[in-house]
């Protein structure tokens, strides 16, 4: 049970990795003089709302900075047989260590499981005036 377990949570891990490795997205700020405005990922960011270009200001004091964050386009698709001897051999010998570590243990024997203790005839602690403070 813990081997599937596992399997499935190395799978859900790995498809994440390669979805976050490929995605692309952007990241666009809206300045008001030095002062950012707004922030918007995947969205058009909102504006301060002064007019650009004016007949009294020929330029504004408002600029837009957009960041575009691209993934990988190709991914390289590689097997077992690319690897050299070693890399093979070390992979080979990791994946069979691990595998192992995971061993179940088997049923635990309780050999004092049926043992039912001794009726007890006076109190000791009593007789031997040991008492705990």
């Amino acid at each position: 049970m813990i081997k599937t377990v596992l399997h499935k949570g190395f799978a859900v891990l790995m498809t994440c990795l390669v979805l976050f490795s490929t995605v692309y997205f952007t990241i666009e700020k809206h300045f008001c003089g030095d002062v950012l405005i707004d922030v918007s990922v995947f969205s058009e960011a909102q504006n301060c709302g002064m007019k650009t270009g004016t007949v009294m200001h020929k330029e504004s004091c408002c600029k837009d900075e957009v960041n575009v964050v691209t993934g990988q386009r190709e991914l390289k698709f590689s097997s077992f047989d690319d690897l050299d001897f070693v890399q093979q051999q070390f992979v080979t010998a990791f994946s069979y260590a691990f595998i192992n570590l995971f061993e179940g243990l088997e049923q635990q024997i309780v050999p004092h499981k049926d043992y039912s203790p001794p009726n007890l005839v006076a109190d000791i602690l009593v007789l031997d005036q040991v008492f705990i403070i």
